[in-house]
């Protein structure tokens, strides 16, 4: 990383810190590889007075890596890393990429305290080397004593630590001429895309692939904004999946529910969304009425709403009667609602259900079985990068729609594999379609992409056979 600010440091060619990587020869599945887990201190230049100053340390980024060496140095990598803001890489790296599976269960089925570890018999690490990245103040990476964190809580900053990171390991491995996939999930995807553009504007590393997993690349999608009416069909199909799910649709196939609430999202409830007060009653009362046949929801509930609704009111609605609120994350997961009368509802049991299982195994696998110990607490999901910094995008909305748009017309290599989750309230599969629907790309770059969806929610390799499907895809792709 690069910039001119000034410092008061003087001149030093000695860094005050050092990476601290432990390396390991591993094998599972007959398959011989390198585990290597640490911190990567990066330095960024400095100067003053039009003096530079010389490099100085400004945080340490944990990484876990996994390279078989017996391979050509063409063998493709794998850059990784979950969203939140705030996330470490606990998710993909144990849920999805691995070696090392958490074995947390699925919903009905989860696996009781103190859980366990296994084998991953389809991991990417029989395709392609592997490095998981943690930004800062996620997993063990921290900023340097004395350094400011919120300097690295924000979109540009972020996503260029992340670019830097890659450019580094890539640079110290010789893997320059290897083929190179970034894959995200949730902000990930947005993360993904724009440290796509960074490595290639900045350094002239083009990859060859984006694995975007629950895609957000344009947050007005999302986002309940009074006066935006944009993310409420959006999020039609998904409240059907969901109540298909909870036995809301009897005798009918998901696939069938789901179809006809995006034919009517898409059309009918766009339409009469766009009129407001224009639309007459006995439109209205057509809409509300479909609305409340596609998502079960009651008409009183709809009529009260004025058809807009966002999703933590869902959550305590949809199974109301039944004294439960379902997941955000993950729709299949309920609990008790213990505040029945309330009108929305906040806590994520698709979240609380899995958080133990993927704590207890990433504390356990790091020190016990890859030998990295450190005594700070890793952390898992992280309240403390907020609030996170948008002000590159002041005044318009938070998007890397455009950053694609240009990656793929001037990389005619450039592949995307998308994975969607039917049951995933955080980022549902109709508002990331929509997005690839606006994009302003040719005919060829659309063939480019590869879609997959899963009958799961966000982490849909929750679901073991979700995950044997997902892993399929993903060595298809990055074996190409």
């Amino acid at each position: 990383m690069t910039d001119d600010t000034s410092s008061p440091e003087t001149e030093s060619s000695e860094p005050e810190v050092s990476d601290d990587f432990v390396t390991r020869a591993q094998e599972r599945n007959g398959l011989r590889y390198t585990s290597t887990a640490g911190r990567l201190v990066l330095r960024k230049e400095e100067r003053k007075d039009g003096k530079n100053q010389g490099f100085k340390a400004k945080a340490e980024i944990f990484l876990t890596s996994y390279t078989v060496e017996a391979e050509a140095a063409d063998r493709p990598v794998v850059f990784a890393f979950n969203g939140g803001p705030g996330s470490s890489s606990v998710w993909l790296h144990m849920g999805l990429l691995g070696p090392r599976l958490v074995d947390s269960g699925d919903v009905g089925a989860l696996t009781p305290a103190p859980y366990g570890l296994l084998d991953n018999p389809h991991s990417i690490l029989e395709h392609a080397d592997l490095v998981m990245i943690d930004p800062v103040s996620t997993g063990f990476s921290r900023v340097v004593k004395g350094g400011k964190a919120d300097e690295f809580h924000a979109f540009v900053e972020d996503r260029d630590l992340v670019a830097e990171v890659i450019r580094l390991w890539t640079t110290r491995n010789n893997r320059w001429l290897s083929p190179k996939y970034l894959i995200g999930e949730s902000y990930g995807t947005l993360r993904a895309v724009a440290v796509a553009a960074r490595l290639f504007d900045a350094y002239g590393m083009a990859v060859n692939g984006l694995g975007l997993i629950s895609t957000v690349l344009n947050m007005s999608t999302l986002r309940f904004f009074p006066g935006s009416d944009t993310p409420y069909p959006l999020h039609v199909p998904t409240y059907a999946a969901i109540a298909h799910f909870h036995g809301r649709h009897p005798g009918r196939s998901l696939a069938d529910v789901v179809a006809e609430a995006e034919a009517f999202a898409a059309k009918d409830f766009g339409y009469a969304l766009s009129q407001g007060s224009r639309l007459s009653s006995d439109e209205y009362d057509v809409v509300v009425a479909r609305l409340a046949a596609i998502t079960t929801l009651g008409e009183d509930f709809v009529r009260r709403s004025n058809l807009r609704w966002d999703y933590s009111e869902f959550s305590a609605e949809l199974l109301r009667a039944e004294g439960l609120t379902v997941g955000r994350i993950d729709g299949r997961f309920t609990q008790k609602n213990l505040r029945g009368q309330a009108s929305v509802n906040w806590d994520d049991p698709s979240m609380k259900a899995i958080s133990g299982p993927y704590a207890a195994a990433v504390n356990h696998y790091l020190r016990a079985e890859l030998g990295y110990e450190n005594d700070l607490p890793y952390e898992i999901l992280t309240g403390r990068v907020q609030p996170w910094s948008y002000k590159t995008f002041e005044g318009q909305p938070v998007e890397v729609a455009s950053d694609l748009e240009r990656l793929l017309n001037d990389n005619p290599a450039l592949r995307v594999h998308v994975d969607y989750g039917y049951h995933d309230g955080a980022t549902p599969h109709f508002a990331a379609e929509y997005v690839w629907a606006h994009l302003n790309i040719s005919d060829e770059a659309r063939s480019r992409f590869s879609h997959h969806y899963h009958e799961a929610g966000h982490m849909m390799y929750l679901n073991p056979q979700c995950r044997i499907n997902q892993l399929t895809a993903l060595a298809a792709f990055v074996g190409k």
